[in-house]
């Protein structure tokens, strides 16, 4: 298939070529077009079918190995017969020129441009074929020559082998790598600076242009791009760019002009920019670099010490190797803007360059003067111990010489204002590291800021430090190093207080009056302290905030005090205070709350303030690891009230908000004593270490509390993502499995043990119950549901007050009024109940539907749920006329989509009658049937499945193919697709979702799909190459505004990190014009025709911030790779890497 493949794409690709071809000989003079068709008078088939004649010659005083023409020197040239790649018979001769880099192959030996550019990396293998032929292999393409005897075969295929091996060897120093890095350092920093579709004039197609360091590639398309096969290259030290229209330019070099067609004139311009710095840095991408390695100190990284680095942090003023360069980079631009020597001409102003020229070991002198031999880093170290390194030194500052006025605000940026006035660089780094204010007054309004003070004194280094440190996060703020912090809390407050002494337990008993002593306490500068009164000189005791792990309010009255809060401490050590009046209670919790907004703002500026300024019930850190991984713990900041708690993890941008009801999992680990919570939520896990903390006990029976309770309200139940409760829900979906044709459902009674044993676990945790056919029975499950629905708190109609209404509503005569009355009372109930209610009499209308089996129709059914919904004794018929009314009138009353009903009563029919099927061949009942397709969504492809609710999509993947008889073979990836009717877009299944929950929510517009996953092995692939998932860059984004035309596509910077997706409109954009959490998409490969997407390297990416409240993004790549890469991103971010089993049920 995959040759099948390769062919008609090859085919598609002829007549472009032919044609571009043509375009490439119209240009050229009457004279050169004479000697052509000599030359191909003189030779058989002279126009490679796959390639581009751009036929241009040089004079014979030219040499071909001249090096200004190649890079690297020509290693074997010469004559060679090739077949055209249809696998015609016919060869034709070539000049043939290899050097460590490509395989080329010419028109003849005079050319300047090659037909075809073969990386040497993309080659797999070097084959001998028959006599006098060989065969070059890539991943995708296969190349026949022919040598003019054995002899030269061999020298060829030898010469091959040799520098393929060479060249893998040395990967590391090659400047590109198409087939394996598209154009990448190892550092993971890019030399690719534009890539794109351009139009050549006079050409129907495009070719694809990469400008890569020094040179320019063509290529076909951005498949052959990403694939290492191209046409040729330009190498740009000969070339000038002039823009010649409103939207084309011409590329001109000694051998010939080149004219290209942009899209737009804003595309041609940014087109004729990118290849003038191409020009640019062709002819001087040295000068800088010799510059700063002027001073010897810095031709050594400034931390790990390889030789020649060509990169360097411009704000804290390093020079470094690549490896360090692309750790940097991951700090973010917020600690570390890294810019390269070489190609980063315009960043390098002469001042910058000046700064640089005091040297890594003046700079080290700062950063490192703490640092010990053991701790250093060396060129020769691993990945994870130079991230480990970086992260410290800069982030931490842990090797950092602290100034003497290190946690002195006003003093230190008052230094910094008298240091700006001298050409001490040194000190005025010092100061901005350990903490002055790059942006503070100066107190004169003439010169209001360090900058304009250092510009008034002719002090141009002093400005171009402070310029690049605006926005610099200071080390510390991230975490570990809080002394900074607290010196620059503006936080203060004093008044008496009520304090009990302090105890290693936690405070579980009340505590009288008489257990409480006064004390006059304060709170300034990151100190909480108190004393025997406020004349007192001496303190009592006191501690740092930045001890203080939790901060807990109790409710009122728990002790002899009305108002109280407890404060645990780092030493295990519990205070609690407490006051009558509840103002002066709140304004301590404000206080000392305030002082971890501080702390949070110093970290995340947008997320602080909904972290602490809620009602919370406690706030605190806490160690946490995520997915599998127990190692390296991180800290994060959780603040709990209710059933809602509040996250800020670690490298995250925004508070997370968990509704604790709705999380799959909640459970406790024990491990010698230190315990631990796991949090299962939106396919995610997490691991709260309790590290032996005597608030951990607080924090998991508020935790159990807030993730609900069976004896609470309906809004205190566990909930499924439908806000129904999870006993509701577990109860009704095994009734509608087993219990349809069951006689007398629902009026029959079960044992009372049974109901009662079975209630009592529902209500514990019903989360891990499970009910299945063989355990439980029928009507056992059905009086279960009756009576917790009797039984619940305040009922589903919200209390005896609240449900007279729905039963005066009998009294209307008209049907149409009383529906009308129903919708209004509907939708003035809570939320939970109202899904609840909703969820109940959908289920009563599915079980009437079968009431010829089962003898419960509409009547029979309100006369044994009247009562019970109500919470009534049964003699008020007017609660049976409302459940009658509600289930004959289902659809209108509730608002239901006609077609996806019907759809759900189509499965139940099917449920029935494989029931039926299967009890009379003796096996035992099936639960639910899924219709899913094979390959495609087509006629006879359709497959009825029998599942359950835990049925996964690898599961159901290994069903479908087991009943087709389909043995995949390895390095096959079948997955379960979520598909479009109109098959534009599709969301491929996690192997571990459950697919029933899916099916349920289909509409008339989706069905799924299980198929060969084409992208998931090159996904894994990128994923274990990677150390930090995170992507950023531009792409093409749009948001689709109402039902006709076509969308606008303009390119966004696009960030994908921690637990956010956010779009900047430019790249220097410091708010996202677009946000939302990465569990709170869903990724569909593909975007809508009718959208007009520039490129089939889409994806549309579904939002769902809110109940109903949903937004469709379109981000539209440049290429397969590039969609590749930001797939494996959402997808390992979305499920903690985990994106294909260990040992897959496909392979057994």
């Amino acid at each position: 298939m995959n040759q099948l493949f390769v062919s008609d794409v090859m085919a598609d690709q002829e007549d472009s070529l032919r044609a571009m071809q043509n375009c490439f000989r119209s240009q050229f003079s009457v004279e050169e077009v004479e000697c052509e068709d000599i030359e191909a008078s003189r030779r058989t088939s002279s126009v490679d079918e796959d390639s581009i004649d751009l036929a241009c010659t040089l004079s014979r005083s030219y040499d071909l190995g001249d090096s200004d023409l190649h890079h690297t020197p020509v290693i074997k040239m010469g004559w060679l017969d090739k077949t055209p790649p249809q696998g015609s018979l016919i060869f034709q001769k070539r000049w043939v020129m290899l050097d460590a880099q490509y395989l080329r192959y010419f028109q003849n030996e005079k050319e300047v441009y090659s037909k075809r550019i073969i990386d040497i990396l993309s080659v797999t293998e070097v084959l001998n074929v028959g006599e006098q032929k060989f065969e070059v292999v890539t991943r995708n393409r296969t190349f026949l020559f022919r040598a003019e005897n054995n002899t030269v075969r061999e020298e060829w295929v030898s010469v091959l082998k040799e520098t393929i091996q060479q060249r893998r060897s040395s990967m590391e120093m090659s400047l590109m790598n198409f087939s394996f890095t598209s154009g990448q350092h190892d550092s993971g920093v890019s030399l690719i600076s534009k890539q794109g579709y351009l139009e050549m004039n006079g050409l129907r197609s495009k070719v694809y242009v990469v400008i890569c360091a020094d040179r320019v590639f063509l290529y076909g398309n951005a498949e052959e791009h990403s694939q290492g096969v191209g046409i040729t290259y330009i190498e740009m030290n000969l070339g000038t760019v002039k823009s010649t229209d409103k939207r084309s330019f011409n590329l001109t070099t000694f051998y010939r002009t080149f004219s290209f067609l942009a899209e737009s004139a804003q595309q041609r311009d940014q087109w004729v920019e990118a290849l003038q710095d191409c020009v640019s840095r062709s002819l001087s991408s040295d000068v800088v670099a010799q510059k700063i390695w002027s001073v010897e100190a810095n031709q050594r990284c400034a931390d790990c010490g390889a030789p020649h680095p060509d990169w360097a942090s411009v704000n804290l003023c390093v020079v470094l190797c690549k490896c360090c360069a692309g750790v940097h980079r991951g700090l973010g631009q917020s600690v570390s803007k890294v810019r390269s020597l070489r190609m980063d001409e315009k960043v390098w102003t002469d001042n910058l360059i000046q700064v640089f020229l005091l040297g890594n070991n003046m700079v080290n002198l700062f950063w490192a003067a703490n640092m010990p031999p053991s701790e250093a880093l060396h060129p020769s170290s691993d990945s994870e111990k130079r991230q480990r390194f970086v992260s410290a030194k800069y982030c931490q500052g842990k090797y950092r010489r602290y100034h003497a006025l290190f946690g002195q605000q006003e003093a230190l940026n008052k230094a910094l204002c008298s240091t700006v006035q001298t050409d001490d660089v040194l000190e005025t780094l010092s100061l901005v590291f350990c903490g002055a204010d790059v942006n503070c007054y100066t107190g004169d309004p003439e010169r209001p800021s360090p900058v304009s003070m250092a510009q008034h004194y002719g002090q141009i280094l002093q400005v171009e430090f402070l310029t690049h440190n605006h926005n610099t996060e200071l080390p510390g703020s991230r975490a570990g190093d809080r002394t900074l912090l607290e010196a620059a809390l503006p936080v203060s407050h004093t008044g008496y207080l009520f304090k009990t002494a302090s105890s290693i337990r936690p405070v579980t008993e009340g505590k009288a009056k008489g257990d409480f002593s006064r004390r006059w306490c304060s709170l300034n500068q990151g100190n909480f302290s108190y004393y025997e009164s406020e004349k007192s000189s001496s303190q009592s005791g006191g501690m740092k905030m930045s001890d203080v792990l939790c901060l807990l309010v109790n409710p009122p009255g728990k002790h002899g005090y009305a108002h109280s809060f407890e404060l645990y401490h780092d030493s295990g050590r519990v205070y609690l205070f407490g006051e009558d009046s509840s103002d002066k209670v709140k304004g301590w919790i404000k206080a000392i709350a305030k002082f971890c907004y501080c702390i949070c703002q110093a970290l995340v500026p947008s997320a602080a303030e909904d972290l602490v300024c809620w009602p919370f019930e406690r706030v605190g850190r806490f160690r946490y690891t995520e997915g599998q991984s127990h190692h390296s713990p991180l800290l994060g900041w959780f603040s709990l009230g209710g059933s809602r708690l509040l996250l800020l993890l670690h490298g995250a941008d925004r508070v997370e908000n968990i509704d604790l009801r709705k999380i799959k999992e909640l459970s406790m680990e024990q491990e010698a004593g230190a315990g631990a919570v796991v949090l299962v939520d939106g396919g995610r896990s997490l691991r709260v270490e309790g590290d032996r903390r005597p608030d951990f006990q607080g924090w998991l029976s508020g935790l159990q509390q807030g993730s609900g309770r069976g004896d609470g309200p309906l809004d205190k139940q566990q909930l499924t993502d439908r806000d129904v409760p999870v006993i509701v829900d577990r109860c009704m979906s095994f009734i509608t499995q087993h219990g349809l044709k069951s006689e007398g459902i629902y009026r029959r009674c079960g044992v009372n043990s049974k109901i009662a044993a079975l209630l009592f676990f529902l209500r514990h945790d019903p989360r891990k119950v499970r009910l299945s056919e063989g355990e439980r029975q029928v009507d056992d499950v059905a009086n279960v549901l009756k009576r917790f629905l009797r039984e619940v708190g305040e009922g589903v109609f919200n209390g005896h007050q609240a449900s007279l209404p729905w039963l005066h509503t009998t009294t209307i005569s008209e049907m149409s009024e009383r529906v009308s009355q129903y919708q209004a009372l509907l939708h003035s109930l809570p939320r939970v109940n109202r899904a609840t209610l909703g969820a109940v009499i959908n289920h009563l209308y599915c079980v009437q539907c079968f009431a010829d089996e089962n003898q419960m129709n509409m009547h029979n059914l309100a006369i044994v749920f009247g009562p019970t919904l109500f919470q009534m004794d049964g003699t008020d018929n007017s609660a049976g006329q409302v459940v009658e009314d509600l289930i004959q009138n289902y659809q209108d009353i509730f608002n239901v989509d006609a077609e996806q009903f019907q759809r759900q009563l189509d499965m139940i029919s099917h449920v029935i009658k494989a029931q039926k099927e299967h009890t009379e061949e003796g096996s035992p009942s099936p639960l639910t049937i899924c219709g899913v397709y094979l390959e495609r969504k087509e006629e006879g492809s359709e497959l009825l499945v029998q599942i359950s609710q835990e049925v996964s999509a690898e599961e159901l993947v290994c069903k479908v193919l087991r009943r087709r008889n389909i043995h995949p073979q390895q390095g096959d990836y079948w997955s379960c697709f979520l598909v479009d009717s109109n098959q534009e877009i599709e969301r491929p299944l996690h192997y571990q979702e459950q697919v029933l929950t899916i099916y349920f929510s289909l509409g008339k517009d989706c069905h799924l799909v299980v198929k060969k996953n084409c992208y998931m092995e090159a996904i894994l692939t990128n994923i274990a190459g990677r150390v930090d998932v995170s992507r950023n860059g531009l792409i093409k984004f749009c948001e689709e505004k109402g039902q006709r035309g076509k969308g606008t596509f303009s390119r966004r910077l696009c960030v994908l990190s921690g637990l956010s997706l956010r779009l900047y409109k430019e790249v220097k954009s410091s708010q996202p014009e677009r946000e939302c959490s990465v569990h709170a998409l869903k990724v569909y490969c593909g975007i809508k025709r009718k959208l007009q997407p520039p490129s089939c390297w889409g994806m549309t990416v579904v939002c769902e911030k809110a109940v109903r409240v949903i937004q469709k993004w379109y981000l539209c790549c440049e290429s397969k790779n590039e969609l590749i890469e930001w797939l494996a991103t959402f997808m390992s971010l979305q499920h903690d890497g985990d994106l294909w089993p260990a040992a897959s049920r496909l392979d057994s």
